[in-house]
């Protein structure tokens, strides 16, 4: 299963890639290490942002919100999760910067002007993943090349994030792995397919 496949990435400490179709749950599996981790982490453990979403549409992270919250008030977990998009009034977008949520799901756009903020560097040193979202439709785009940008800054300032791709069905994965890959090198990227029976749907 691919949700165990995003699972064993995670303990490695791999980069990963989860291609799977529209209705696979591969967003909920994107974030299930995530999950994993912050459930079992030691009381007492600093607080800071450990995962951040990026999707290309604002309305796509406010979902995404939504259906994160069921699954962690059904298991009473206390993990926070919060929107940052162009709809987020100014006194919310302080406070997310006084005390940051566990989970932030954002925007290239607003993700590009947080990494340019002087306390970017400590704001997100605590971070330990990125989980990008519809990369098959970013990635051959200039928000693609903005998003780019802002994921090297993060990796200064977080070295050892790891980067989770989650992307449609598409004809040549190893673009998506490349693209993904600090460096470019799309071995450092764990593909993980989700199960068959739907055709290509987008072209890289």
């Amino acid at each position: 299963m691919h949700q165990l496949a995003m699972v064993q990435a995670a303990q490695e400490g791999r980069h990963a890639l989860l291609i799977a179709p529209t209705g696979g749950g591969k967003t909920l599996a994107g974030f299930l290490p995530s999950l994993v981790e912050l459930a079992g982490r030691a009381s007492g453990e600093g607080p800071g942002l450990h995962t951040l979403y990026v999707s290309p549409l604002k309305a796509l992270a406010v979902d995404v919100q939504r259906n994160l919250q069921r699954p962690i008030a059904e298991m009473a977990l206390p993990i926070a999760v919060e929107t940052r998009t162009g709809d987020t009034n100014t006194g919310k977008k302080a406070r997310q910067r006084r005390t940051p949520p566990d989970i932030l799901l954002t925007t290239p756009e607003q993700l590009a002007l947080f990494c340019a903020w002087e306390g970017a560097r400590e704001y997100f040193s605590t971070l330990r993943c990125v989980v990008l979202d519809e990369i098959h439709a970013l990635h051959a785009s200039k928000r693609g090349d903005l998003l780019n940008l802002a994921l090297a800054r993060l990796q200064r300032f977080a070295p050892t994030m790891r980067r989770v791709g989650l992307s449609a069905t598409v004809d040549e994965p190893e673009r998506l792995r490349a693209w993904l890959a600090p460096g470019g090198e799309p071995e450092r990227v764990a593909l993980v397919q989700g199960q068959d029976g739907a055709a290509p749907s987008w072209r890289c």
